[in-house]
């Protein structure tokens, strides 16, 4: 049976691109979300809005101990820009399991294979998933693949805005179910209300598995031109990474997508989101809208 009452949900990353939804979507149902977050300031829509507003950092355990208190819920989202992810990952999970918080919803950001692979950044989910579930924290974990908010990123929208190509790493037959973090933000919301389903864990899908040509196919319904795929080869992925993360990061994430293109057997990016819908129901964006309500940032 869905939770009616109005719950305390203490939310990380929550002025972030990812989590940022998981606060609205929560204010839009009638409960209070408690946005834990190092810059305020950044959360004063939120607070205006009717959110609490927790001043403090990933890395305090003793902040994180005392901010989890009287909490109904936990929506955990880890930034991985933060120096020590692992440590600020456990730091949450401890203290949801000090304070005795009745449910932990845990967005992985990605998605999260069985063994690790050797990317830092795929194998700290498999670390964090692992200790949740061992820490016998009641908790709902969700997977989502490849979030379209992506495309924001320097390596595709200047290149759809000057010269109509969808730039991606992706090997053009590789499918991909995209989906808006917004969708995931819903998502994360209607598990907060779901307590029964703890345990569980779910791989969230947009509505479409598309291939790059597919996918340009609808960036051009959704912009109004045509616009066509370009399949960016690893290397000049990670060179325009490089000048964001440094050349290592760049190169290691390099790396990871020649994988892609070097073995012949695609990895599943997508979901069957039917029994997911039925459990979880949430409305799912396709790229085509998304693309027309972020038109400006794929323009000149």
């Amino acid at each position: 049976m869905t939770t009616k009452k109005s719950l305390h949900v203490l939310v990380y990353g929550a002025t972030g691109s990812q989590a940022s939804p998981v606060v609205w979507k929560l204010l839009e149902k009638g409960h209070r979300p408690y946005v834990f977050t190092r810059h305020p300031e950044k959360a004063s829509a939120m607070q205006a809005a009717g959110a609490v507003v927790v001043e403090g950092d990933m890395t305090d355990a003793a902040r994180l101990r005392e901010a989890s208190k009287g909490m109904d819920a936990v929506a955990l989202l880890v930034p991985f820009f933060n120096s020590d992810p692992g440590t600020t990952g456990r730091n949450a999970i401890d203290a949801a399991k000090d304070a005795g918080v009745p449910l932990l919803v845990y967005n992985t950001s990605g998605l999260t294979p069985p063994a690790k692979t050797g990317n830092p950044t795929i194998d700290i989910r498999i670390d964090l998933t692992n200790y949740l579930q061992a820490s016998g924290i009641p908790a709902i974990i969700l997977q989502p693949t490849v979030y379209m908010e992506n495309w924001f990123g320097p390596y595709t929208a200047p290149y759809v805005a000057g010269q109509n190509q969808v730039a991606y790493p992706n090997p053009p037959d590789m499918r991909v179910g995209w989906i808006a973090s917004e969708d995931v933000g819903a998502f994360v919301a209607e598990a907060i209300e779901r307590p029964e389903l703890a345990g569980s864990s779910f791989v969230l899908s947009g509505p479409e598995n598309l291939t790059g040509i597919a996918l340009a196919d609808q960036f051009s319904l959704g912009l109004g031109r045509p616009v066509r795929y370009y399949a960016m080869p690893p290397q000049e992925f990670g060179d325009i990474l490089g000048g964001i993360f440094g050349p290592e990061g760049g190169a290691a994430v390099a790396s990871e997508y020649q994988k892609l293109w070097d073995n012949p057997t695609r990895p599943v990016m997508y979901a069957d989101m039917e029994p997911v819908l039925a459990t979880l129901p949430v409305r799912l964006t396709t790229v085509r809208e998304w693309v027309a309500k972020h038109a400006s940032a794929f323009s000149q």
